[in-house]
């Protein structure tokens, strides 16, 4: 009975609303910062000095860097950052949390979220010495080819246990941490790739890809793109996925091979991949550095339309600087990653009675490629004077991907709240803070962050 009294309450005062208010907000062009999307810093902060060139360091920092004067590089609102085992752990189940503190508190201050990987071991760093000087199992001697390097026997189950036990205490420290954004998947081999000579069983492998869905209930997983089988299996436990050699058109190494050619676009093309980005998010690495592709005369442009077709919401450019010459094709690139939500069009009476639905129609745009995946709330609030009320409007950002959508559904006033000359304003907030979070690709943004769309009358 209550559902079908609303039901012709809200017929009889649609019926009423006969003087409609249109209105059109101006779209802007510009780039926009918005959370988790974006060309993302690497191993520091917005506003701290860039990479050489053609070079980088793969060891996180420890400590907070410096800022640098005049530093030319995208605005971004993510700072991707790694480590390895053992400055993590540098005796064994001693944890120095404080780095990874450290880098949540910079990434707060510099208005950005954090994304992370924890890496056993590379050909330059080695797994801790602690370990090494076990009783754990070696895969490799000393006298073999890859030998100046300590590779694990992966399938030991002293490597299982440890690099769980590191695993299990990273997702029951920071998981749903508030300025944390994304977790790598990390399980075995150089950097924790999941790949190289020395593979555990392939249900050892899945039991280290489940573990971080166990411990990572709340921050968004990423599934590196490496061995198609478990990229396939992370992804259908709703990870996202990462590609480290993004932009790579062959090299004199490989003279056969590029993953722009040869792995990626078959590996995407697969049913597993697909269409991953639908519910988690795409995160590209560059393969070098921009610098390096313009030596080896890479095609940018489809290196852009890769990219777009791939549905990436951040870009890891190894914060090394963007050829001066490319750096307006990439603020045009950058607009485009991720979501780029914009208001087209908005509907609403003129005038409405005091405690009785108003119907609200809107359109709107994203321009972007991707979704919002994080659960922002969008609202709308009535002002007058002193007096504010919002109302959530029931929109799932996560479901608006690319291309155009409608809302149109009744607004319920309460009985309370006084007759007057009321303001509509619009924002898309964090639900955690009630406070506008996402920039809008419109004109008209106040300084509190809210949209205005017009003005109702309530009698």
């Amino acid at each position: 009975m209550r559902f079908l009294s609303l039901f012709l309450l809200l017929s009889l005062s649609l019926a009423a609303q006969t003087d409609v208010v249109l209105f059109k907000p101006k779209p802007i062009d510009g780039t926009l910062r918005n959370p988790g999307r974006g060309i993302q810093t690497f191993q520091r902060f917005e506003g701290q000095s860039l990479n050489p060139p053609t070079s980088w360091s793969e060891i996180g920092p420890e400590a907070p860097l410096p800022q640098a004067e005049g530093v030319i590089f995208p605005k971004s609102s993510v700072a991707y950052l790694r480590w390895y085992w053992s400055q993590l752990e540098p005796k064994p189940g001693v944890y120095a949390w404080n780095i990874i503190d450290s880098a949540l508190s910079e990434a707060k201050r510099h208005g950005q979220k954090l994304a992370i990987r924890v890496m056993p071991y590379d050909p330059k760093s080695p797994l801790p010495e602690w370990y090494r000087n076990s009783t754990a199992r070696r895969a490799n001697k000393p006298g073999d080819q890859d030998g100046a390097i300590w590779s694990p026997d992966s399938d030991d189950p002293y490597y299982i246990s440890h690099w769980s036990a590191l695993v299990r205490k990273l997702g029951e420290r920071y998981d749903g941490h508030p300025d944390l954004d994304t977790v790598d998947i990390s399980t075995f081999g150089y950097w924790g790739e999941g790949w190289g000579p020395y593979p555990p069983s392939k249900e050892v492998q899945k039991a280290l890809v489940d573990l971080h869905f166990e411990v990572f209930r709340k921050t968004k997983l990423l599934m590196n793109f490496d061995v198609q089988e478990m990229l396939e299996y992370g992804i259908s436990r709703g990870a996202g996925w990462r590609a480290d050699c993004w932009g790579d058109f062959g090299r004199p190494s490989k003279p056969n091979f590029a993953h722009m050619v040869d792995a990626y676009p078959i590996g995407i093309a697969s049913a597993g991949v697909r269409d991953a980005w639908m519910h988690g998010p795409v995160s590209l690495e560059v393969c070098g550095t921009t610098a390096s592709w313009k030596r080896s005369n890479y095609p940018l442009q489809r290196i852009f339309d890769a990219a777009m077709r791939w549905h990436a919401t951040t870009i890891n450019l190894k914060s090394s600087p963007i050829p001066e010459e490319w750096r307006a094709a990439f603020e045009e690139f950058e607009k485009r990653l991720g979501y780029r939500y914009s208001l087209r069009r908005v509907e609403h009476p003129r005038q409405a009675a005091v405690g009785v639905p108003f119907l609200l129609k809107t359109l709107w745009l994203n321009d972007g490629v991707a979704p919002a995946y994080d659960r922002y709330q969008v609202l709308l609030e009535l002002v007058n004077g002193d007096r504010r009320w919002k109302a959530p409007l029931p929109i799932e950002l996560t479901q608006w991907g690319p291309g155009d959508w409608v809302y149109e559904g009744p607004v319920l006033l309460p009985e309370n709240l006084p007759a007057g000359h009321y303001q509509l304003r619009i924002a898309i907030v964090d639900p955690t803070t009630g406070k506008p979070a996402i920039q809008l690709a419109n004109e008209g943004r106040e300084e509190d962050g809210w949209y205005g769309i017009g003005s109702i009358e309530l009698r």
